[in-house]
């Protein structure tokens, strides 16, 4: 299945950029001008000279089996506006990133990455050797102050929602802002980053428009169970409890064997609050049928770790994590290079994204959204938004909000042309936000982020 040195799509390039500055600033650099000693491997190497303000050309060296990237520029982004063009260049136009032999600058880097993964190779066949490990008592002494801080902070927030509900939810958008934010950083002191960010949520909800007291009531609703879960965690079954621990803010290894399989990758999106940003990137295994979230995060300045090219199908191994439903996963050793997805995940109908969204509520209360792929939809207007619906039976998904002021919108509907088309994207309680679509007549993947 690997076909060594595939060439990726421009679309595939652009969904690597960390934000819309480095997507603009690369496409400018996609062209042959600025670029000499330009070539690739058949292994998956790309490099090439970049000339720019200073006498010295930038050197850039890209493994697209990683993918992996350096530049000798001084960006602190990642990947940089050079690599962005260069693999806009690589996958433009054939002739001027042929194959080559690989200069000396470019192989000195590439062979520290092969010498590196020999020696973690090497290192995990040695695992089994006694290693010299934490004080365990320690270590549960730590976890037991954190725990006590937080159902501290859970029990300080149960009495600020109820005072909230006591004097009537109208009264909540007089103090502003403000009151959230004191509460939040109550509950960071408490050690409990996650039920900070759901308070900061709270305080977004009274200027949303019509209708915030019933969504303000929702959450304080879900914070609420939130609190009862932690505070009660003793009684609840494992895979709840890890759930609750997660929701909560507190961090724990993969878990379980690794899942190897050809991973197709659906998508790749950042979110920030200002200070975090989060990428997601959505797989589905073409062997095993699981779905699997992969987060990474940067802290301001600097992108996430991972950024997978949507459209590409990578041989893998994956770690769950624990939880209720075991989506997130920690992705580990890779084989070969990536491939173009061959034809998209199997799906399924709107009322089945609906009744698959409920069942993992069941297992996660406080999930957002649900992954699933819709097959033979159609995206047609409905009064003020959008929605897809069903070509067979005529039932229909809204659009979420968050969707209706993206560009990728349009493209879905430019694919469809009103037809039936294969989308994937996270179905919840806002509506369906999409993320990927296939027509019925191309396997190729357009991206609608």
């Amino acid at each position: 299945m690997n076909q060594p040195g595939v060439r990726w799509t421009t679309e595939q390039v652009l969904a690597l950029a960390p934000d819309d500055t480095s997507r603009k600033a690369g496409s400018r650099l996609g062209t042959a001008g600025p670029w000499s000693g330009a070539g690739s491997s058949g292994s998956g190497a790309v490099w090439g000279r970049c000339k720019g303000s200073g006498s010295k050309p930038y050197q850039t060296i890209i493994d697209t089996t990683g993918p992996a990237y350096v530049c000798s520029c001084p960006s602190r982004k990642f990947p940089c506006k050079h690599a962005l063009g260069l693999l806009l260049l690589w996958a433009g136009a054939e002739d001027a990133v042929a194959r080559s032999a690989t200069p000396d600058w470019a192989e000195e880097w590439l062979a520290g990455r092969r010498k590196r993964a020999t020696d973690k190779e090497q290192g995990d066949a040695g695992a089994g050797q006694p290693a010299k490990t934490a004080d365990p008592e320690a270590a549960r002494r730590r976890a037991e102050r954190r725990a006590d801080r937080i159902t501290a902070g859970a029990t300080e927030l149960e009495q600020r929602l109820a005072d909230l509900l006591r004097g009537g939810l109208a009264a909540a958008e007089r103090p502003g802002y403000a009151m959230w934010e004191e509460t939040a950083a109550r509950m960071v002191d408490a050690q409990a980053p996650g039920l900070a960010g759901r308070v900061r949520e709270l305080g977004a909800i009274p200027g949303s428009g019509a209708g915030w007291p019933v969504r303000l009531l929702e959450e304080c609703a879900l914070i609420h169970l939130l609190d009862v879960a932690w505070l009660g965690i003793e009684r609840l079954p494992d895979p709840l409890a890890t759930t609750v621990r997660t929701r909560i803010g507190l961090t724990a290894p993969p878990e379980g064997p690794p899942v190897r399989d050809h991973w197709l990758i659906l998508a790749q999106y950042d979110s920030s609050d200002g200070k975090l940003t989060t990428r997601r990137n959505w797989l589905y295994g073409r062997e095993s049928g699981r779905t699997a979230l992969l987060l990474s995060f940067g802290a301001a300045g600097r992108s996430p770790q991972h950024a997978l090219p949507v459209g590409l199908v990578i041989d893998a191994e994956l770690t769950p994590y624990g939880g209720a439903g075991q989506l997130r996963a920690e992705l580990g050793e890779r084989f070969g290079v990536p491939v173009p997805i061959g034809s998209p995940p199997p799906g399924g109908s709107a009322a089945a994204a609906v009744e698959a969204y409920g069942s993992a509520l069941r297992d996660d209360p406080w999930l957002d959204a649900w992954p699933v792929t819709l097959t033979g939809v159609i995206p047609v207007p409905a009064g003020e938004g959008w929605q897809l619906a069903d070509a067979e039976s005529g039932s229909a998904l809204p659009v979420a909000p968050a969707a209706l002021t993206r560009t990728g919108l349009w493209k879905l509907a430019a694919l469809s042309g009103g037809g039936p088309v294969t989308v994937f994207g996270e179905c919840g309680h806002q509506g369906f936000n999409p993320l990927a679509a296939w027509s019925q007549d191309a396997a190729e993947t357009v991206s609608l982020i």
